[in-house]
């Protein structure tokens, strides 16, 4: 599925030219939501030189209407609808040209539809980063941005994007669900495995800290493998090598330190199988062998 230019949505006005809808030195940015991403998009775009103002949604909406020219609603999925409703209602948008959009990675911009209207254009801007914390904010340099919804809040979720060094993407007939279960397949699986390996690290004798600390730029690198080589090149290991040996090596000690990760082992090994087997660099029986000490066999 490629990139291609996002639709003009219903109900959003006439669509502006890129240089109108460009995230200049002027737009002013107003954040709801003052978690994990909210945060961490509040630090990208001062650090980009755009003026934000932040607010918790803990404190609630405003009461005064929202100068901006760009909302971001950063609450959780459920909170989304309900909070385009109340900006509506309390008539905090729609004095002025704005847009507002949302970061859920499952949600289009229907979610969004309350508070659309002749002056107000709405949109999904979901970034696929890793916000892990409130303190700490990720790098967002060479991510992408889905983006989909009216074209002037598109114009500007791009714009925003671009300034901040990430690739806005759009994806016609986009399975929503699917696209986020694949971004927390990744993520969130990522930070598990990395959690595993930090179990069997201390197990081997390297303490909690330093375990963490290695394992950070090994995930690094696989992050810029990906990128650069794409799959399945980027798979390293035994697996690839066809080496039954020395899988069947790491399973003898993971049954004999952490007998609990084995499952994950053999299943991480089971998925690998089919990369090994398209690379092509060991012969077929090596990778037979490989799925006979998998499957215990």
């Amino acid at each position: 599925m490629s990139a291609v230019p996002v639709r003009e949505g219903e109900g959003a006005g006439a669509p502006r030219s890129p240089r109108e809808g460009e995230a200049g030195p002027d737009v002013a940015v107003f954040i709801y939501g003052g978690g994990k991403v909210g945060r961490g998009l509040a630090r990208a775009i001062r650090a980009a030189g755009l003026p934000v103002t932040l607010r918790a949604a803990r404190d609630g909406l405003p009461t005064e209407r929202i100068d901006a020219d760009l909302v971001i609603v950063a609450v959780r999925d459920r909170d989304i609808a309900p909070c385009a409703a109340a900006l509506r209602a309390r008539g905090l948008v729609g004095h002025r040209d704005v847009a507002v959009v949302h970061c859920a990675g499952a949600l289009g911009p229907e979610a969004l539809a309350a508070v659309r209207g002749g002056r107000v254009a709405v949109a999904q801007m979901h970034p696929m980063i890793s916000f892990a914390s409130p303190s700490f904010a990720p790098a967002l340099g060479r991510g992408h941005l889905l983006v989909d919804g009216d074209t002037r809040a598109v114009l500007v979720a791009r714009s925003l994007g671009e300034r901040l060094g990430m690739t806005p993407r759009a994806f016609p007939d986009l399975d929503r669900v699917a696209y986020h279960a694949a971004a927390g397949l990744v993520a969130n699986g990522a930070a598990a495995l990395a959690a595993a390996g930090v179990d069997l690290l201390e197990r081997a004798g390297v303490d909690r800290t330093t375990a963490a600390a290695m394992l950070g730029p090994l995930l690094r690198t696989v992050a810029d493998n990906v990128e650069a080589l794409g799959v399945p090149e980027a798979l390293t290991g035994p697996v690839r090598r066809g080496d039954a040996a020395g899988v069947a090596r790491h399973l003898e000690t993971l049954r004999r330190l952490a007998p609990h990760l084995v499952p994950l082992y053999v299943a991480a090994g089971a998925t690998q199988l089919p990369l090994a087997r398209a690379l092509d660099e060991a012969p077929s029986a090596a990778f037979d062998a490989i799925q006979r000490v998998l499957d215990g066999t």
